[in-house]
């Protein structure tokens, strides 16, 4: 054999042993593209993008510890052992989700907002605090109304039920606002001692303006099931180192939106004492106390907020009330401690 034809038949037995090795080779899977969380910073911070859609997702809430004092028979507000004690505590814990996403006809947005209460009138219990859907301007589901806004401080009361399933719609035309919402009104109607469940309809609509630092907002709501109404007003100014609130309310009797008194008014101070120490005093007049003549109540009280660390504040506040009525005065003190840490 010679040299040449000893190549040729080296080379022919490496292709034959390459390509027998080929057939038996293990071939790697290529990796799978990995997503991460993108910010989303087109609804404002804390957003980002749900993995695989155009989504945008923001998780928060709060966990608050309060203590509450005050006489039970007259509370308003503050969460109470609903027995003869003067004094309670309790625990809150806060989470939602805000869901949005742009489209053809604005912004589409789901949002629900869970609680949980340790302690308190309603011991452990855990619930739906608000469920809706928004798109361009409209709104739907269980959610709190404008009822439920008030002044600066914790002192005033300015609304009866505040949360309804409600369908509403909202323009906002910057200098200028206004809506309107259709709210379920759910009650009990006795009938020869039987207390029968009824639903009807409440009507609430709102006009509103800003300017210069200047906010007026008008609302009134009209109870179907009662054929009752209330009409409130609040006008906010910034002033000096802090805003300015006055408040009124006029109701035609008592009603799902306003059934305290037939009217009342209240004022407010937010005054910024430092970049983390606010002060608001604040006082409330109330006439014809569930809408019996010649009653009347005076409100005096303060509350002071402070920020003890980003998103961390304590907040204290306290007022004093003076009742008077055809039968007799009364007078007495209420007021809560509260520490709560936002995320």
């Amino acid at each position: 054999m010679n040299i040449k034809s000893l190549l040729i038949g080296s080379a022919a037995a490496l292709v034959a042993f390459t390509g027998a090795q080929a057939a038996d080779a293990i071939v790697a899977a290529e990796p799978e593209p990995m997503e991460y969380v993108r910010v989303c910073d087109a609804f404002g911070t804390g957003f980002f993008y749900i993995p695989g859609t155009e989504t945008c997702l923001k998780i928060g809430g709060f966990v608050r510890f309060q203590a509450g004092f005050g006489r039970d028979e007259y509370d308003q507000g503050y969460l109470k052992s609903g027995g003869a004690s003067d004094w309670d505590t309790f625990t809150l814990v806060d989470v939602n989700f805000d869901a949005r996403t742009d489209t053809e006809l604005g912004t589409l947005r789901s949002y629900i907002n869970f609680e949980g209460v340790g302690g308190g009138t309603t011991g452990n219990d855990f619930y739906v605090d608000e469920a809706f859907l928004e798109l361009g301007g409209f709104k739907a589901g269980w959610f709190y109304s404008w009822w439920d806004s008030g002044i600066n401080g914790e002192n005033d009361s300015l609304g009866n039920v505040t949360e309804f399933n409600s369908i509403a719609y909202t323009y906002d035309g910057g200098t200028w606002r206004a809506g309107i919402s259709l709210d379920e009104i759910e009650y009990d109607q006795d009938h020869a001692g039987v207390l029968d469940h009824h639903h009807d309809i409440g009507v609430a609509g709102t006009v509103g303006f800003s300017l210069g630092g200047v906010n007026l907002d008008v609302l009134g709501g009209y109870d179907n099931s009662v054929e009752e109404g209330a009409i409130r007003a609040i006008l906010s100014a910034d002033l000096g180192p802090g805003t300015l609130q006055v408040a009124g309310i006029w109701a035609s009797d008592a009603n799902a939106y306003w059934d305290y008194s037939e009217w009342t008014v209240a004022a407010s101070y937010a005054f910024k004492a430092t970049e983390k120490l606010t002060i608001t005093p604040a006082v409330q007049y109330f006439d014809n106390l569930a809408f019996v003549d010649d009653t009347h109540q005076w409100r005096v009280g303060a509350t002071v907020g402070y920020e003890v660390v980003s998103g961390l504040n304590i907040l204290a506040t306290a007022d004093w009330n003076k009742v008077d009525t055809p039968v007799g005065n009364d007078d007495f003190v209420r007021g809560f401690l509260r520490l709560q840490r936002n995320f």
